[in-house]
């Protein structure tokens, strides 16, 4: 990526090691909704390790017979993990399942049925629990007590690392994809134009969460002369309780979901904002998507590439809030576990980076 993180704490960078692996990372889906029991579709609670969601639904496809269209799945995980989440088959292919499904990197933990196939998004959220080595004991306090803030206060919602590729650049090959007019062809050309939707959509975060660090951390007027904004704007700006502040025409949601409005009084907003009721929104540009208003989309408007129309535009929170934030900590291993739950959409490694202050891709 060519641009560096803008991080919304100021404290000091802490000192831990970060790997993604199957015996360090591990990830459990909490499904939207609870299912019936009764219905068409077969639904797995499948644990798997060190294999990607999408290498999953290979498997099971050729262990079953069914096309891969027609395993149903909420969201991807990672490869080198241990993972955790739901699947959905036809039902009257389980006795092919029973049959043919023999490798030991998948377990079925539990089975049960559903009426309808699980489809992308279907997914309340994410349970984390991960391992950091070589974290020394002030160190793994301090990681507690910001941790535990930032359950309180929240954190940007950057896309992590993972979404741009071994060589973080996998945006570029999207953005000429989506500039070349052409209809995509298959998942792989859709995953690059959706990794340049969200590069566009972390540079727009990175900025705003820049300008609110400029008038939560300054006066005034040494706040005004770095933003170059007028003093009356930044006098309101500033008396926002919540530290990312919010522009007029800004779009927020109610959270964890519901509808979209726009912001059109910045006090009143920030206020259930900083009361966890609602969340402003950043564009991911495309088809058919709301854009922000006013002094929000004059923000807005160097991340919004409307060439792109090969996918469906959206909007994605700006602030999460973890939950369910524990930490443990071996003095004599140097080891701290930490345990905590995003909402669906949300990266555990922007979450750790955000406490560390460093980039944990290695």
């Amino acid at each position: 990526m060519n641009y560096i993180k803008t991080y919304a704490y100021n404290h000091k960078p802490l000192s831990f090691n970060f790997e993604q692996t199957t015996e360090r990372f591990f990830v459990e889906e909490i499904p939207l909704y609870n299912f019936t029991g009764t219905g068409s579709y077969l639904i797995l609670k499948i644990k798997k390790t060190d294999m990607s969601t999408l290498k999953l639904i290979t498997v099971l496809a050729k262990a079953t017979g069914l096309q891969e269209r027609d395993i149903g799945y909420a969201g991807l995980k990672d490869k080198s993990a241990t993972t955790i989440q739901y699947i959905s088959i036809p039902k009257n292919v389980e006795k092919e399942l029973n049959k043919n499904l023999t490798t030991q990197k998948i377990e079925i933990l539990e089975r049960t049925y559903n009426k309808a196939p699980i489809k992308i998004g279907h997914l309340k959220g994410n349970n984390f629990s991960i391992c950091l080595h070589n974290i020394n004991s002030s160190d793994a306090k301090f990681f507690n007590t910001i941790a535990k803030k930032m359950q309180k206060d929240g954190i940007p919602n950057y896309y992590g690392y993972q979404r741009f590729g071994e060589d973080s650049r996998s945006y570029l090959q999207g953005k000429e994809i989506a500039h070349s007019g052409k209809k995509l062809k298959g998942s792989r050309e859709k995953l690059l134009v959706s990794a340049y939707q969200s590069y566009l959509f972390n540079k727009w975060l990175q900025q705003r969460v820049k300008l609110s660090t400029i008038i939560a951390s300054n006066n005034i007027e040494v706040a005004t002369k770095k933003l170059n904004y007028p003093l009356e704007l930044v006098k309101v700006l500033a008396k926002q309780p919540h530290i990312f502040k919010l522009f007029l025409g800004d779009i927020t949601m109610p959270y964890p979901y519901g509808k979209a409005k726009y912001v059109k009084d910045m006090y009143q907003s920030s206020i259930l904002f900083s009361q966890k009721k609602l969340s402003p929104t950043g564009l991911l540009c495309g088809e058919r998507v709301e854009r922000s208003k006013s002094d929000a989309y004059h923000l807005e408007e160097p991340y919004d590439d409307r060439e792109l129309t090969t996918l469906r535009g959206d909007r994605r929170f700006a602030w999460i809030w973890p939950d369910s934030v524990e930490t443990n900590y071996n003095p004599d291993s140097k080891k701290l576990t930490v345990e905590f739950y995003l909402p669906k959409g949300s990266y555990a490694t922007t979450f750790l980076e955000e406490i560390g202050k460093f980039s944990l891709k290695s």
